[in-house]
C-alpha cells in the first residue's frame, strides 16, 4: 500500500509502473518550457483543481498520465489558454519525464474545442458583503456556485482571491490571518462544489 502526501497521486505509465508524484510537479513536467511563460500561481491553482477533481470528485488516487493530461488541458483551456498535449503522453521514467504540452494565448475562443467556462469575481462579492464573512460573504458565495452550476459548466472559475481576502480582513499586507481566510475560502468553494454538483463533471479554478 502506497501512503500518499495530500498533494500527490499515483501515476500509471504505459509501461505498467505506478509512480507517486505531486500533481504540481506532473503539471510542470507536462507543460515543459511553456510553464515558464505562465504565472506560477496560475499553474499551482490548475494543479490543485485537477488534484481535487480526481481525489474528491472521482474518488481516485491512481490515474494514468493520459487521464491527468486531459483534465489539465481542460482546466488550462478554461483559463483562456490554447493547450495541445503531446501525442505520446506516457513515458516511464524515474522523474516522470513526459512529453511537453505547448501553450499559447488565444484571442478568440474556438467553440469546437473550448469547454464552457463561467466566472465569478470574488473581489466583487467581498465588496458587496460589507466585510462580514460568516453572515454575508459565505452565503453569497454558496448562492453564486448554485447559480453558475445551473448552466452545467465544464469549468467554474473564481478570480480575485487575493484582493477578496484583503478586503474582507481589512489588511494591507498579507499575513497569517489572510492566509487562513484564503485557505478557508478555497476549501469552502471545493466543499460547496462537491455537494451542489452531485457528481457532475466540472473543474474548479480559484486564483
Amino acid at each position: 500500500m502506497i501512503l500518499l502526501r495530500p498533494d500527490c497521486l499515483v501515476f500509471k505509465t504505459a509501461g505498467g509502473e505506478s509512480i507517486p508524484c505531486s500533481a504540481h510537479d506532473v503539471t510542470v513536467e507536462l507543460m515543459g518550457d511553456s510553464a515558464e511563460l505562465l504565472d506560477k500561481e496560475m499553474i499551482l491553482h490548475a494543479a490543485e483543481a485537477v488534484l481535487h477533481y480526481f481525489k474528491t470528485e472521482k474518488g481516485q488516487t491512481t490515474v494514468s498520465v493520459a487521464e491527468f493530461s486531459e483534465a489539465l488541458e481542460r482546466v488550462l483551456r478554461g483559463l483562456g489558454l490554447d493547450v495541445k498535449a503531446a501525442e505520446d503522453e506516457e513515458k516511464p521514467a524515474a522523474g516522470l519525464t513526459l512529453e511537453t504540452a505547448t501553450v499559447s494565448e488565444t484571442e478568440e475562443p474556438v467553440a469546437s474545442v473550448r469547454p464552457r467556462v463561467v466566472e465569478e469575481d470574488l473581489n466583487r462579492l467581498a465588496s458587496e458583503s460589507d466585510g462580514s464573512c460568516e453572515l454575508v460573504f459565505f452565503p453569497r458565495l454558496r448562492d453564486a456556485i448554485r447559480r453558475e452550476l445551473d448552466g452545467e459548466p465544464l469549468v467554474l472559475r473564481f478570480r480575485g482571491l487575493r484582493g477578496c481576502v484583503k478586503r474582507l480582513t481589512g489588511c494591507k499586507r498579507w499575513g497569517p490571518h489572510c492566509q487562513s481566510l484564503n485557505d478557508q475560502i478555497v476549501e469552502f468553494l471545493r466543499t460547496c462544489l462537491t455537494v451542489e454538483n452531485a457528481g457532475a463533471d466540472c473543474a474548479l479554478v480559484v486564483w
